[in-house]
């Protein structure tokens, strides 16, 4: 395996260089990633209410994508795609990493396999220096890899094993969460300082908008006067229908504009650090998000639950296109034509390996396989051109909160087309994507040709994945009637032994008689995903459960 790897390495560096390495210097990369951002959260992107200048700023002075996809609707999948270049279930990676009992139960592994391909460990063997500060979440636990491992010389992380952002054994923080963007961009500046005289590759993950949203007294009184509609045009339908019966949209909205514009300070402390080191013209910055924008039916994450999917269907852990389609920036100044909206190119996560290694003039590894296509041409160009390549889903779990953000569970994207279908084909829908992005008028029953190979299509790739299919939850025991309800915040309070308002499942098990019906009941009460409970779910969720 040694000798192998040695000859990738060499291939690497002696290969012939891309589009972008005509010039003698090689362009620093730098990938900013937020988590659960929608579609259209900035002002420049058309949100009524969020106040985003350098957001706008990095938007006018860069490309815009509108029709860019991740490829998974939560977070670990997300991120293995644009890591890897390959699709998240070629690693059985389908949802998020937790406990390790709750990823065995998903028949996942515990972790992203270090010895995959990464952009990472491609460019830190030709010379760049790598740095990853903020959100991890590609395993942690006992046993799991640092993201060294990965190809990463610096690193400070949260949801990882490693040093941290925040000690494991602090005592809670107020606002914490609300400082966590500048906390983040501290490092990340620092690392730019560090290493401003060599080439480098940042990721700049974010943990913000993902709940539970915290934002400090200073942040929210740029909002203290906002009085939202949930019916603004600019929101589309499906998030119109969806707040109908929102009463307290004024107060999340508060909370989420807020957040949104403390991250957007923090991007203008990176765009202006660029230009005071003189790093402007040699970096290529990317912005994008993990997946569409948290579910208002989340009952700890509704502060989080007013993120704009735009016009789009669906929201996060959904494979429709709130879930799916996220917004995309490239900024390389006086190399990617400043001010462009493209709303025709189609690309994906996958693609961003393979576009990485074009920019920097770094072979992509040989016997990778990579999913995704080189769309460096379409940067640099300045013109769109279809897609070489399909795009992919597969979403194995449940869709939280209203049935129609519930596909089926197979899609492929290929030219206008998105196709969704079961395993049997016993349920098929058929959109025209760039006529219909709603994704409102089902085209399947009329145009049996084009379902046909499209379908083969998605089939035959589903067929290409590691077997294993999530497995499914037993049936609850019957309990005896009558007896009177626990309470279930004293329960919480006892089991909270570190105060931090939160439950990992060793806590949630401690004393509990039956430890794999303990093991069976939490992921069914962590409603929105993170591996741990909150006081509101194990109250609201866990009380479905008579005594």
């Amino acid at each position: 395996m040694k000798k192998l790897f040695v000859v990738i390495v060499c291939g690497a560096i002696l290969a012939p260089v891309g589009a972008a390495a005509e010039s003698a210097e090689r362009p620093n990369i730098i990938f900013l990633l937020t988590d659960d951002q929608g579609w259209g959260d900035a002002a420049a992107w058309g949100h009524p209410y969020c106040k985003t200048p350098n957001l706008d700023r990095m938007t006018a002075e860069g490309r815009r994508f509108g029709q860019f996809y991740v490829a998974n609707p939560v977070c670990s999948p997300s991120r293995t795609a644009f890591i890897t270049g390959r699709y998240p279930a070629r690693f059985r990676v389908h949802g998020h990493f937790a406990a390790h009992e709750l990823n065995q139960a998903r028949a996942m592994p515990d972790w992203l396999d270090p010895q995959a391909a990464m952009v990472t460990r491609q460019l830190q063997s030709a010379g760049y220096v790598t740095g990853h500060f903020g959100k991890w979440h590609l395993g942690s636990g006992e046993g799991a890899p640092e993201p060294g491992e990965y190809g990463i010389d610096s690193y400070v992380t949260i949801v990882s094993n490693g040093p941290q952002l925040r000690p494991t054994d602090a005592l809670p923080e107020q606002y914490w969460w609300g400082k966590s963007t500048g906390i983040i961009m501290d490092h990340a500046i620092d690392f730019l300082r560090r290493n401003r005289d060599k080439p480098f590759y940042l990721n700049i993950w974010t943990l913000v908008p993902h709940a539970k949203l915290d934002p400090t007294p200073q942040q929210l009184a740029v909002y203290e006067n906002l009085d939202p509609r949930p019916d603004h045009p600019a929101f589309g339908r499906w998030t119109q229908d969806y707040y109908k019966a929102a009463d307290d949209f004024r107060s999340q909205m508060q909370v989420y504009a807020a957040s949104i514009t403390d991250l957007d300070t923090q991007v203008g402390r990176l765009l202006d650090t660029l230009e005071q080191l003189g790093l402007d013209q040699k970096t290529v910055l990317f912005f994008s998000s993990d997946n569409g924008p948290e579910d208002y039916h989340i009952r700890n994450a509704a502060n989080a639950g007013v993120g704009s999917p735009g016009p789009h269907r669906g929201r996060k852990r959904s494979i429709y296109e709130g879930g799916v389609r996220q917004p995309l920036v490239v900024r390389w100044p006086g190399k990617i034509k400043a001010g462009v909206f493209d709303g025709t190119s189609v690309i994906g996560a996958v693609d961003f390996f393979p576009t990485v290694c074009a920019l920097t003039g770094v072979a992509p590894p040989g016997n990778a396989e990579l999913d995704g296509e080189d769309v460096s041409d379409i940067l640099l160009g300045g013109q769109s051109r279809p897609r070489q390549k399909p795009l992919f889903w597969e979403w194995r779990s449940r869709v939280a909160g209203n049935p129609d953000y519930a596909p089926p569970p197979i899609a492929v994207r290929d030219g206008p087309w998105k196709l969704l279908t079961d395993a049997d084909r016993s349920r098929v829908e058929l959109y025209d994507i760039p006529n219909d992005p709603a994704e409102t008028n089902n085209l399947a029953a009329t145009n049996p040709d084009v379902v046909e190979p499209l379908a083969k299509l998605a089939l035959d790739w589903k067929a290409t994945l590691p077997p294993g299919e999530e497995q499914p939850l037993p049936p609850r025991k019957a309990k005896p009637q009558g007896k009177p309800m626990p309470d279930r915040a004293a329960m919480f309070k006892a089991k909270d032994s570190d105060r931090d308002d939160t439950l990992t499942i060793q806590e949630y098990l401690r004393n509990f008689p039956d430890q794999a019906e303990g093991r069976r009941r939490f992921p069914t009460f962590d409603a929105n995903g993170d591996g741990m409970l909150s006081k509101d779910e194990f109250i609201t969720m866990g009380g479905r459960f008579k005594p």
